[in-house]
Formats: structure tokens, C-alpha cells, sequence
């Protein structure tokens, strides 16, 4: 059963994303890996914009219903099923699924992955003999970035770049409290994260080339800016949300 799934995995998403790592490579990066990487990181982050627009969405609208999200749990806090209960019912009235964002992040995962993988095990005899017969095999790889940087070896600038895009990242899904607002201990757990990623991301591409490093940052920069264009044009919208049954809109 592993072996089918894995087998699936490698088809139909690693293969497909090395052969357009190479394409991409040989047209339009003009033999350099960098280049290449950058390019193909931001095409399937775009490919996948749908998804991080509704799931950004249905955390800003979520955001906006926690004060009364809060209330219920606070006058309900001694019958839990009571609880349950009026969450339920409230989020019926508000048309809202408070797990949509968990299901398209994980919807993402999967090609987030085989990206990653792409970018970790590079080019090698083994990597490429999955070219499609149409793509042509590179006669060298030109691991140097602008000439700057080579991409198949360690670098220390490059996890500090990843980590602090990281940071930025995280700060930027940040729930902002009103003055005197109480913060949660979900809220609180949030704020811890936004250091314990860049700090994971630190330990995870310490020992890794430079590529993976590079593929990191460019995710999590173009991801910032999706968060704020999503916020900026769903800002006003969401003001409003919570104040009266149905205005929040529908977020499966």
C-alpha cells in the first residue's frame, strides 16, 4: 500500500515538477539554477493562490468572529456539549466552517512537498532518469546563482534570509488585539510560534544546500505578500463580519 502511494506521489507530482525544474532551466533561466528555482517556486505558488486566498480568508474571517467565539465559550465553559452546542449554531448563523482553513492548508501540502524534495535531491544520475523523453537532459549544471552563490553547497546568508522571511511571515498572521482584549491560549501559542518557526527553519537548513534554502525563502517572501494583498482587499469587507447573521459569507 506504501509502495503504490509513493509510487503515486513520485508520478504525479515529483516527476512533473523536476521535469519543469529542467525546462525552466534550459529556456528560460538560461542554465542557472537560481533563476530556475525562483521561477518554478512562484509559478506553483501562483497555481495554488485559489486555495491560499480561501484559507487566508477563512482565518481573517475567524479572526473576526473571536470575540463572540470567546463569549460563548466563556458563559458555556461548564457544560462543554452545551458548548459544542451553541458554537455549532453560531457558526450555522454565520455560514462558517471554523476547519476550512486546516483542509485547504493540507489540500497544499502534498505539492508543497514534492517541491521541496525537488529542490533537496537536485540533479543526479538517479533525478534524472525521470526526464520526460521531451525534455532535453542538461549537458552540465550551472549550480552558481547570478554568480554569487552556489546553490549545491552550504550557506549560512541564505537560512538567515529563509528564517527571517519566515519571521515575517508568521508576525504577519498574527491576530491583533483590541486594548484589554484577553489573548488566548491559542493566541498565545501563535506568538510563540512565530520565533519557534524561524528557529526550526534555522536547524532544518543548517545542513542542507543552499537550493533548498533559496526555495524556502522565496515561499515564505511570496507568501507574505499574498497575506497582505488578501488582507488589504478583504480588510474592509471583514470589518463588518459577526454583527449580524449571514454577513460573514461563505467560507467552506
Amino acid at each position: 500500500m506504501l509502495g503504490m502511494i509513493s509510487a503515486a506521489f513520485n508520478e504525479l507530482l515529483y516527476r512533473p515538477l523536476f521535469n519543469a525544474l529542467v525546462f525552466l532551466y534550459d529556456t528560460i533561466a538560461a542554465n542557472d539554477l537560481g533563476v530556475a528555482i525562483v521561477i518554478l517556486t512562484v509559478l506553483i505558488r501562483v497555481v495554488l493562490f485559489p486555495l491560499f486566498h480561501l484559507s487566508t480568508k477563512s482565518q481573517l474571517v475567524m479572526q473576526a468572529l473571536r470575540p463572540e467565539i470567546e463569549a460563548i465559550q466563556k458563559n458555556k465553559k461548564l457544560d462543554k456539549q452545551e458548548q459544542a452546542r451553541a458554537l455549532m449554531t453560531f457558526y450555522k448563523e454565520r455560514n462558517v466552517n471554523p476547519f476550512s482553513g486546516f483542509f485547504l492548508l493540507f489540500l497544499q501540502l502534498p505539492i508543497l512537498i514534492a517541491l521541496y524534495q525537488v529542490f533537496y535531491y537536485g540533479f543526479s544520475g538517479e533525478t534524472l532518469s525521470y526526464l520526460y523523453s521531451f525534455v532535453e537532459r542538461p549537458m552540465e549544471i550551472n549550480y552558481d546563482f547570478f554568480g554569487l552563490l552556489n546553490l549545491n553547497e552550504r550557506s549560512t546568508l541564505m537560512v538567515g534570509l529563509a528564517a527571517l522571511a519566515q519571521f515575517l511571515q508568521g508576525r504577519l498572521a498574527l491576530f491583533k488585539h483590541k486594548e484589554g482584549q484577553e489573548v488566548s491560549a491559542q493566541d498565545k501559542l501563535a506568538r510563540q510560534m512565530v520565533f519557534l518557526g524561524p528557529l526550526l527553519t534555522l536547524v532544518i537548513l543548517y545542513r542542507m544546500p543552499a537550493a533548498v534554502g533559496l526555495y524556502w525563502a522565496t515561499t515564505a517572501l511570496f507568501s507574505v505578500g499574498q497575506q497582505y494583498l488578501i488582507k488589504r482587499s478583504l480588510g474592509k469587507n471583514l470589518s463588518n463580519h459577526g454583527k449580524e447573521p449571514g454577513t460573514v459569507g461563505a467560507v467552506h
